[in-house]
């Protein structure tokens, strides 16, 4: 049995709860899926108790969110390709297997927190980067992250406690809660 904390941010069906809110967000494309059968490329957000890892930031669109919080680089990219070394990895350009830029041109990536969704040590095929991120507009699914307005995403991040985890409960799929 899975015991929250109101430190952890917490997917369910209603949206997120996170410090005693409820906060709307978005899953993957695929809906939630069991982590046992969470694939590279299948859209899905896995089920789970995740680590939440570094927070990153355009800091050329906005200030540094928290202190330790690393800035996005122009040739900062992730690693998506399966068959390679690197897998679910930050890297850097040039970098020729598959990868996700980090510097994207939309602001979704303006401000990323990494979880511990098959990172920092990964197994080929699990699927790569499950993020915390900007959602694209109420209700557009993400590629398998968790999505939310800039507000709300912002003041997550102000609040995050050093043990904070990210847990999605089991659900029927759907792309919107909240």
């Amino acid at each position: 049995m899975i015991v929250a904390r109101p430190q952890d941010i917490v997917i369910t069906p209603m949206g997120a709860r996170f410090m005693g809110r409820m906060i709307p967000c978005t899953v993957g494309r695929g809906g939630v899926v069991d982590a046992a059968l969470k694939r590279e490329g299948d859209g899905g957000t896995p089920t789970g108790v995740h680590a939440i890892g570094p927070v990153l930031y355009r800091p050329d669109r906005i200030p540094c969110p928290v202190p330790g919080a690393m800035p996005i680089g122009p040739g900062d990219l992730w690693s998506d390709d399966a068959g390679d070394a690197a897998y679910n990895q930050h890297v850097r350009a040039p970098y020729a297997p598959s990868h996700e830029k980090l510097r994207r041109a939309d602001p979704m990536y303006d401000l990323v927190v990494v979880t511990g969704w098959n990172w920092p040590v990964a197994v080929a095929g699990r699927g790569s980067a499950i993020f915390i991120h900007q959602w694209r507009r109420p209700g557009a699914p993400t590629a398998g992250c968790i999505g939310f307005s800039r507000r709300d995403l912002r003041w997550i991040v102000a609040n995050l406690a050093e043990d904070s985890r990210l847990i999605v409960l089991p659900r029927q799929p759907r792309q919107f809660f909240g």
